[in-house]
């Protein structure tokens, strides 16, 4: 179930239920996508989150939701929103708040946080501040910033392609600016573009845009390149502001968005101008963290980008300094690995060099043999893990085995982990067997519930001891073509998209009616819901809280029904489904009838025959009323 939590308190159920009234989701997926007619009511474009040359995305504006086909990528439009800037939910509420003119109401802490359309007129400012310094970067100003991006093999060409500028020596000159397009110095000053007083926020300064996903351009990222700056540190950036939140944002997102959708891959890098040398030279799905240590925001973010995917095809890869801060960093990053559902791995350049050094040096192609020589970022730390004990020492190897056995254990593809308890083996001259007991121990041990959610059992050579907890799994997507389930998610789609033509008891359907795990949990978020409300199927999607069970309500929301909603329709669905499940009954019985021995125990058989006598009768019912039209 989404939260609406926040700091400092809820947003109002009133104000939520506005701004979804308010806010048309055709009109807020067609800023971002071509949407044509497509029948049925509802309306295709290409879908913004992967790369597709036939249209697979659909929206229904009746019922406010878009899916894609392609992807599995649907929801509502305050999902869409989340999904299209990488924000949170309640970053996409207000964010829609402003765009329809609602005033946000919070249930504690005193009233609306931002006033209302403070955060558009931020983000006006940002495009027009960031078009003025891409402007000075030609001027004779700039010309210790030109000479800076020269000697690191950037060219104007590259300049203009990332959006780099330059902020005056004069300290006065943006604000003139942006003053001469009507903005307050009070909106100026909290967009972090001035300072009290009136003076520039960055000055003498070779500047990046820090762009989300949508190209909206949120702070600045600026270097120091004069030895008499006023400031000391080497980077600055936009302060802490209603739209840039440096724990929320990753710099070359907004280029590298569709590259990561294409190829399922994110390279994290550690400067602006790695992520410039990593694109230049072909690493195109290179981003990175803005003025802070990537954290676990950062984790999540990437995780909603490359989350519709396969998650054990996805790659997410670091580039460390091979010293002692780079190890602790990807320490620190393992720590957090729950957070992905892709792969990690980590790219370290023998030498030290960073991407853009690299490039400099050793052209292009050092740059992308780099990413290419990625290892898992697990093995990385058990090696530096391992390194600091004496493998000499019968002690020094028990504690390297403990130390070590949780990272084998934590490993996302467990297809993998009995050739690393293996390899664990090797590297402790230990025995295997003796490893494989520690690793299924260090599971026990430390293995977080939310991170076993996301994890299958692991594939050993030999069972898991019998008091292994059982792990639990996220829910699996079904098949939309799927015939053997046809029925199944053709009752749920009608229950989604015309909830009117069932009675109140949704016609006697049960969860145990459906077979498949995800469309049993959608039908008991739609029990747990009670009567079909004028949001509906808003409080379906409140009782959910996996992404498979959510992606297909929106699905199901998107999807035509075959024939006019009518009850007699739903008769014939939930008879079909009835159906269905009185006939597993049957041949289950029928199974217990022929494996029961009718003398030696009478009275079980007698009573297992009347009740197969029964279901017969039901079955026969059934048949009648599900002999309707084709469904």
């Amino acid at each position: 179930m989404r939260t609406l939590t926040g700091v400092p308190g809820l947003i109002n159920e009133e104000d939520l239920a506005t701004v979804r009234e308010r806010s048309r989701i055709e009109d807020v997926v067609g800023s971002y996508v071509t949407l044509r007619p497509g029948g049925g009511g509802a309306l295709v474009g290409l879908c913004p989150f992967h790369d597709e040359k036939t249209p697979s995305f659909r929206v229904t504006p009746a019922r406010g939701f878009y899916y894609c086909f392609g992807c599995n990528a649907g929801g509502d439009v305050i999902g869409f929103v989340q999904q299209i800037n990488n924000c949170s939910f309640v970053e996409a509420v207000e964010f829609l708040a402003d765009r329809v003119g609602v005033q946000l109401r919070y249930t504690e802490g005193g009233g609306p946080r931002v006033e209302p359309g403070l955060r558009s007129r931020i983000l006006e400012a940002n495009r027009l501040a960031a078009d003025f310094f891409a402007g000075q970067l030609t001027k004779p100003d700039a010309v210790a910033g030109r000479q800076f991006l020269t000697e690191r093999g950037f060219d104007r060409d590259a300049a203009e392609h990332f959006g780099v500028g330059f902020a005056p020596t004069g300290g006065r000159e943006l604000a003139k600016h942006l003053r001469a397009h009507k903005f307050s110095d009070d909106e100026l000053i909290k967009a972090s573009l001035i300072r009290e007083g009136g003076w520039d926020y960055f000055q003498g300064r070779l500047l990046w845009p820090i762009r989300d996903a949508g190209r909206s351009v949120l702070g600045f990222g600026a270097r120091r390149i004069f030895d008499d700056d006023r400031m000391p540190a080497k980077y600055i950036n936009t302060r802490e502001t209603p739209v840039y939140k440096k724990s929320h944002v990753l710099y070359g997102l907004d280029l590298a968005r569709q590259h990561i959708a294409k190829k399922n891959q994110v390279v994290v890098v550690e400067g602006y101008t790695d992520v410039m040398a990593a694109h230049l030279a072909g690493v195109d799905t290179a981003v990175a963290s803005c003025g802070t240590a990537f954290g676990d925001d950062h984790a999540r973010l990437l995780s909603r980008l490359i989350g519709s995917t396969d998650a054990l095809k996805g790659e997410v890869i670091f580039t460390f300094d091979g010293d002692a801060a780079g190890q602790a960093a990807a320490l620190k990053v393992f720590s957090g690995d729950q957070h992905f559902i892709s792969q990690t791995y980590v790219a370290i350049e023998p030498s030290g060099l960073d991407p853009c050094d690299l490039r400099i040096q050793h052209g292009d192609a050092a740059v992308r043999e780099l990413i290419g020589r990625r290892e898992p970022l697990y093995r990385y730390v058990m090696a530096n893990t391992i390194g600091g004990f004496d493998l000499d020492r019968v002690d020094g190897r028990l504690g390297a085995l403990r130390a070590a056995a949780p990272l084998v254990g934590s490993v996302r593809d467990h297809s993998l982990v009995n050739g690393y308890i293996h390899e664990l083996a090797k590297m402790l001259g230990t025995d295997v067997d003796e490893v494989r007991r520690e690793v299924s121990r260090a599971g026990r041990r430390t293995l977080p519930a939310a991170q076993a959610r996301h994890r299958e059992p692991p594939a050993y050579d030999e069972p898991p001891p019998e008091d292994d907890e059982p792990q639990l799994l996220g829910l699996p997507m079904p098949n939309p073509r799927d015939r053997t389930l046809e029925v199944e998610r053709g009752t749920l789609r009608l229950m989604v998209r015309a909830p009117e033509v069932f009675t109140d008891a949704w016609n006697g359907v049960a969860v145990e009616d459906f077979t498949h795990p995800t469309y049993a949990a959608v039908f008991g978020a739609i029990l747990a819901a009670g009567a079909a409300q004028a949001d509906w199927p808003q409080p379906v999607l409140a009782r959910l809280d996996d992404a498979s069970a959510s992606s297909v309500v929106a699905a199901l929301a998107t999807e035509p029904l075959l024939r006019p909603a009518s009850p007699a329709y739903a008769a014939e669905y939930v008879a079909k489904l009835r159906l269905l499940a009185v006939s597993r009954s049957i041949a289950n019985l029928k199974s217990k009838l022929q494996r029961t021995n009718p003398v030696d125990d009478q009275v079980r058989y007698n009573r297992m025959f009347a009740g197969l006598l029964e279901l017969e009768q039901q079955r026969r019912e059934l048949n009648d009323i599900a002999a309707g039209p084709a469904l």
